[in-house]
């Protein structure tokens, strides 16, 4: 039930408000009468998680710069990769209209008949096949072709950590794809990009420009985890973590970045 919400809202903390509601509402309910508890509870977090999915959109539409989901942080660096939680994943489906998110991921990651689906969204069976059939062409076109393995996951991240702390303007060039993008999240709370940053040209320049006049706090400690499900980092000082990072890999290059510093988004982690 988590892992839908999270998936439909981006937000670890509303996803979690969205099954303690459920729960309360199944608590309420004689469980005698319910034939499937299992759809029951597919149905509610569904619809708690389609109304909050409303205002949500709407806080997206006056938030300052870029928007990315609060990250999924797994300490565990070699349990490999979950495509379905990554950043770049999660951003296609914002892209769906809210009907066809939850069609989508309710029958192609949670394995939901159709028949339960029609009856969360209320729609027919054939409607629901047709929202996720729209969702599907729309996904597929932006999930990465090859999976790398969790060697040259760890081979990179490092080396993409040692180049950015370094400063090592070479090293960077030998790591990002010419057309790689940087996206940042700061919600006009601290420093960040307000839009992504495109080309491997103004990366580089980026990421040095950022060290020089914003160095790490001092007794700045990172360590590699999964974030999203995607080969990571992440960034503490005095036990606070201060930033994220997520790195998309393609053929054998960093193709894109997902930093997250908005300090709203990265309480609910543990520092280092």
């Amino acid at each position: 039930m988590t892992g839908l919400a999270y998936r439909m809202l981006g937000s670890r903390a509303e996803a979690e408000d969205v099954v303690q509601d459920a729960w309360l509402r199944w608590r309420k309910v004689d469980a005698d009468t319910v034939e499937s508890p299992d759809a029951y509870l597919n149905r509610v977090v569904t619809r708690l998680a389609l109304d909050r999915l409303k205002s949500a959109r709407a806080r997206r539409e006056v938030y300052v710069g870029e928007w990315l989901p609060e990250p999924v942080v797994e300490p565990d660096f070699e349990a490999g990769g979950d495509a379905d939680l990554s950043v770049a994943f999660l951003l296609a489906l914002e892209r769906l209209t809210p009907l066809e998110r939850a069609a989508f991921l309710l029958h192609d990651v949670f394995d939901t008949p159709f028949a339960e689906i029609a009856s969360a969204l209320g729609r027919t069976e054939t409607a629901c096949r047709q929202l996720a059939a729209r969702a599907r062409a729309h996904v597929r076109r932006d999930r990465p072709r090859h999976a790398p393995s969790v060697d040259e996951e760890r081979r990179l991240t490092t080396a993409f950590l040692d180049a950015v702390f370094n400063g090592d303007e070479v090293a960077l060039r030998g790591l990002l794809t010419e057309d790689v993008v940087l996206h940042a999240d700061g919600g006009g709370k601290v420093n960040a990009t307000l839009n992504p940053v495109k080309g491997a040209a103004r990366a580089i320049a980026l990421i040095l420009g950022v060290r020089r006049k914003w160095p790490p706090p001092a007794g700045t400690t990172a360590r590699l985890a999964r974030v999203n499900g995607q080969p990571g980092l992440v960034l503490a000082a005095d036990g606070v973590v201060f930033q994220t990072m997520s790195l998309e890999i393609e053929d054998g290059r960093i193709a894109a970045v997902y930093t997250m510093r908005n300090p709203e988004k990265l309480s609910g982690l543990d520092g280092l």
